[in-house]
């Protein structure tokens, strides 16, 4: 096994890959496709890596968040589109669900009423964007829950439904 860093400001994927206890060079065994020389130049910041080589990342160091944050942080659309998923404890994002859950039953009938005619004007527009960041915080609890299921599938906290 190769030396361990004791760089400082270390970048997720290689916070990832050590804490799988990999070297560089295991890492690119393992990953078949991302070289040891590849691996370094994408902790070392000297190249981003391509969505492939994070799925292949996430894959082999059993790191669901490894997607998540490429997305929310590298990729352009991702950064536009993708909420941020967090990784909590199960009782913590079950609470937080049924809270965004509760949150939306209150303004279902205000957005049937502000879009049953197709459009937002400007009267409702301040509304539709309360019931927007509602929507934006209940996307980010399911992407959080999801992140929770991946980690809890790698770890054993949960069966696979085989």
């Amino acid at each position: 096994m190769g030396r361990r860093s004791v760089k400082e400001n270390k970048n997720v994927y290689q916070q990832s890959r050590e804490n799988m206890g990999l070297s560089r060079e295991a890492a690119g065994e393992l990953l078949m496709f991302v070289s040891a020389d590849r691996i370094e130049k994408i902790e070392s910041g000297k190249s981003a890596p391509h969505p492939d080589e994070v799925l292949q990342m996430e894959q082999g160091y059993k790191d669901p968040k490894l997607s998540n944050y490429y997305c929310t942080h590298e990729c352009p659309i991702g950064m536009k589109y993708v909420q941020k998923a967090e990784l909590k404890e199960l009782p913590q994002l079950t609470v937080e669900l049924l809270s965004a859950l509760h949150a939306m039953e209150e303004e279902k009938n205000r957005l049937i009423d502000i879009s049953v005619d197709g459009r937002v004007n400007s009267f409702e527009r301040k509304e539709f964007d309360v019931i927007l960041e509602k929507l934006a915080a209940l996307d980010r609890t399911i992407r959080s829950m999801r992140l929770w299921i991946e980690d809890a599938l790698n770890t054993g906290k949960m069966d696979s439904a085989e």
